[in-house]
């Protein structure tokens, strides 16, 4: 059971973004994220979108950072990744 976060790199509305993720299910990324008070909003098919703001905020919370190769080659691997010409 692990929640993962890459870097707040992506830009968007006057911020960055970050993205978490499990490597297990999707019921273990909505229960992280909402005892995170992420926003439903925030949940795009298989993960959530996390201004920079609150990056710390999740790791102290228990998500792991990894690099965004380690971050897609898990989500992959865990068969919970929704492929870009499905969204």
């Amino acid at each position: 059971m692990t929640v993962l976060i890459d870097q707040p790199i992506w830009p968007a509305h006057d911020t960055v973004w970050a993205h978490i993720v499990s490597d297990t299910s999707l019921a273990e990324l909505h229960e992280f994220a909402a005892s995170a008070g992420l926003p439903d909003r925030a949940f795009d098919l298989d993960h959530y979108d996390v201004p920079a703001r609150m990056w710390a905020k999740l790791v102290a919370l228990g998500a792991e950072p990894v690099s965004i190769r380690e971050f897609i080659r898990r989500l992959e691997a865990s068969g919970l990744r929704v492929p870009q010409r499905d969204r």
